[in-house]
């Protein structure tokens, strides 16, 4: 499927860039260099320009093999990137995935992340008719507990150490 621009709001979601007109990837090294980031998103290191060029392309191939939507939340008249927000697990046989989304350092306490998950999950119900979207966190995660409960997710267990929460499309 190719890359969607949605406009969010006071938010811009566009694919991750890393080209001449815009470059993502100095904001890519910044945010993936904030303790609280590297705690709560573990799995990449993001520490160089060639690395957060990889990230890029990584998101980039992902969409392309329907595995994952993700974009980058951006601020809509600079297109400054303020975080990133995508679909993963994506399952669209099945009517599935999970949402997945963190905020740069700079942007946080904005409502950034709860406009952006709000605005990808409307997507993927309404565009790719996803049945349910799951989002999981690490308990101590207060700021995705928030943003789970402002984006009308119920919780529905544990998984292994994370607390999991499911929307279904008629909710």
């Amino acid at each position: 499927m190719e890359p969607v621009e949605i406009n969010a709001g006071g938010y811009y979601l566009r694919q991750l860039r890393a080209d001449r007109a815009l470059d993502d990837r100095p904001a890519l090294v910044e945010a993936f260099a904030d303790p609280l980031l590297r705690r709560y998103v573990p799995n990449y290191v993001v520490d160089t320009p060639q690395a957060a060029g990889d990230y890029v392309r990584r998101r980039a191939e992902e969409w392309a093999a329907d595995r994952r939507c993700s974009w980058a939340a951006a601020e809509p008249t600079t297109g400054a990137l303020l975080g990133e927000v995508g679909l993963k697990d994506l399952d669209l046989a099945g009517g599935t995935a999970e949402v997945a989304v963190w905020v740069h350092p700079s942007a946080r306490g904005r409502g950034v992340a709860s406009t952006v998950v709000d605005t990808v999950v409307r997507f993927g119900f309404g565009a790719l008719g996803l049945r349910r979207v799951d989002y999981t966190h690490v308990p101590d995660n207060t700021a995705s507990h928030a943003v789970a409960t402002r984006c009308g997710f119920a919780l529905v267990g544990r998984d292994g150490g994370e607390l999991r929460w499911r929307r279904e499309a008629d909710s």
